[in-house]
């Protein structure tokens, strides 16, 4: 006796109510061109100003600290 398989690979929801449940939802038609987007943004806004307000404020915190104590180097003799 052999048993016959139903082309439909999905779960019968009645005998398995967690694997209906945990379907992937629908892909969104504009998820790709707003991840793309949101790159773009990321790659030429947001990283380019973060990077340049990191380094120009490093430079004033040496720049404050060398008028506070003095510039770098062996002490005057």
């Amino acid at each position: 006796m052999s048993r016959r398989h139903s082309p439909d690979p999905s779960p019968d929801p009645a005998r398995f109510p967690s694997r209906a449940a945990a379907s992937p939802p629908l892909p969104d038609p504009g998820a790709k061109r707003r991840e793309i987007a949101m790159f773009l943004v990321l790659a030429v806004v947001i990283w380019p100003i973060l990077s340049v307000t990191v380094v120009g404020g490093y430079g004033f915190l040496v720049w404050m600290s060398q008028l506070i104590m003095g510039p770098p180097g062996p002490p005057p003799v």
